[in-house]
């Protein structure tokens, strides 16, 4: 699809008018109706996820979700990603990392290149997360996600629309960016929704295996991603935040 001239591009401002405004399903509404089928849900199969993917089902069954496989996931995570699947009976686009770009990584690094510099972590992190996210927002005009902005210091200044730059400057939606964690997992059980036992071991992030872990009472809930960097460090990449529009 061609960005430039497609009805359905990021100038649209039939979405922009007060959308901070704007109840999540509203969010999800005006851009499924604005961008559809060039629009899709990131899903990690954390909570938040799980929250906006029960909002856009009911707005339209056949709004697309994809999904990054990292190649080291928790098996939880595969878990709620088929309970996904069988609930909403949706076909999940996977996308994975260059095989050959993992395997170099590894043979000249280490399987644990990660935890030795940020440096060798966002590699990582760029062959297993934000390359395949490249792929699967290719053609796209939106895509949809289910950031809030208490969840670190490095998403205080997120909108419900956003330009996204490192993406063609297609639109990026975060319906759910003005939500309390509280508000989360109270939408989770009003209506019944699949989650990752996970969150029962204390985990408040759904990432990478080796670099998650549970939080300990006190800590703060980013506290379980890359335990080993500043909070003012802890993105992979893949939610470089651009403009509000």
């Amino acid at each position: 699809m061609n960005k430039s001239i497609s009805k359905k591009n990021s100038a649209d401002q039939t979405i922009a008018p007060g959308a901070e405004e704007l109840p999540a399903i509203e969010v999800i509404r005006q851009a499924l109706d604005t961008h559809h089928p060039a629009i899709a849900l990131a899903c990690s199969f954390s909570a938040e996820d799980i929250v906006v993917l029960d909002m856009m089902m009911k707005v339209n069954r056949q709004a697309r979700v994809f999904a990054l496989d990292t190649g080291r996931l928790d098996e939880e995570t595969y878990e709620v990603a088929d309970a996904i699947r069988q609930r909403w009976e949706i076909d999940i686009e996977w996308f994975f990392p260059d095989k050959e770009d993992v395997e170099k990584m590894i043979r000249t690094r280490g399987v644990y290149s990660f935890r030795h510099s940020i440096e060798n972590r966002q590699e990582c992190c760029r062959i297993r997360k934000v390359e395949p996210l490249r792929r699967a927002l290719d053609g796209l005009t939106a895509w949809i996600t289910g950031l809030r902005r208490d969840q670190a210091v490095t998403r205080n200044r997120l909108t419900q629309f956003e330009t996204d730059p490192g993406h063609g400057n297609i639109i990026k939606v975060n319906p759910i960016a003005n939500w309390t964690l509280q508000e989360v997992w109270d939408h989770v059980q009003a209506h019944e929704l699949p989650y990752n036992r996970l969150y029962r071991q204390r985990y408040t992030q759904i990432g990478c295996e080796p670099c998650t872990t549970s939080v300990r009472p006190g800590e703060d809930p980013r506290a379980g991603r890359w335990r080993w960097e500043a909070p003012e460090q802890k993105e992979c990449g893949l939610h470089n935040h651009g403009s509000g529009i």
